[in-house]
């Protein structure tokens, strides 16, 4: 198990479309939001740099792990890749939980750059609110891990990068990710795990604590992203 994790790692990181896509295009955005709201508060009074520098983080972490696992598993369960696994001593449990595994650790990138940019741009906070805004939302991540290797099994590889992409594009909309979510377009965004995501990094704000709410929402999408995945695998498991 653990040199299929290696494995995966390694592999998503020497691909440019991840570099690209989940490290430098949410830097670009970064960079395109605060030029645009400039000295002007977001949400709360909050500044732009802060704001967008947890959101972008987000966006490239949901991307890095969206749009990279639920289409190598399609195209390789299309190969036959997965029916070979089946043949060895790993377990099925040990193959989405490696999967999941290696697609949240490639997030961390992501979640770096944008932090980096947003300290040289000026956000300032303490080494403790620094290192606990990373591990709040590199463990948040995993849901969204475990969501891609669901819809990678759940499509078949010429469908899955059309439904990632709406999937990603809708829930970033209404999550806050791109604009603050206020009035109706907040009440709806509660049930998004993507607002719920942006969430866990509002400690970092004055006069913000940790969203419990937030997070616990997100435990609760986890355990059913997980149990669709391991649904899928089976049902995968019995045409193969």
């Amino acid at each position: 198990m653990r040199t299929l994790i290696k494995l995966e790692i390694l592999r998503t990181l020497r691909n440019r479309r991840y570099v690209f896509f989940s490290v430098l295009y949410p830097a670009i955005l970064y960079f395109v939001f605060i030029s645009a709201y400039g000295s002007h508060p977001v949400a709360g009074g909050l500044s732009a740099k802060s704001y967008f520098m947890v959101s972008m983080a987000t966006f490239g972490s949901v991307g890095a792990v969206l749009t990279g696992s639920a289409q190598r598993i399609a195209l390789e369960r299309k190969a036959g890749w997965t029916r070979q696994l089946r043949l060895t001593a790993l377990p099925g449990w040990a193959y989405t939980a490696a999967k999941i595994a290696a697609c949240a650790a490639t997030t961390l990138p992501a979640i770096l750059g944008v932090f980096a940019l947003g300290a040289v741009e000026g956000v300032r906070l303490g080494a403790g609110q620094w290192l606990g805004l990373v591990l709040a939302l590199w463990a948040g991540s995993f849901v969204f891990a475990a969501l891609g290797v669901a819809l990678g099994y759940a499509a078949e590889p010429n469908a899955v990068q059309p439904i990632v992409l709406v999937v990603y594009m809708l829930f970033s909309a209404l999550g806050g990710t791109w604009f603050p979510a206020t009035g109706t377009l907040k009440t709806i965004a509660r049930f998004d795990p993507v607002y719920m995501y942006n969430q866990l990094g509002n400690f970092v704000h004055p006069g913000q604590g940790f969203d419990t709410g937030a997070a616990a929402g997100l435990v609760g999408f986890l355990v059913v992203f997980v149990a669709a995945a391991a649904f899928l695998y089976r049902r995968d498991t019995q045409q193969a």
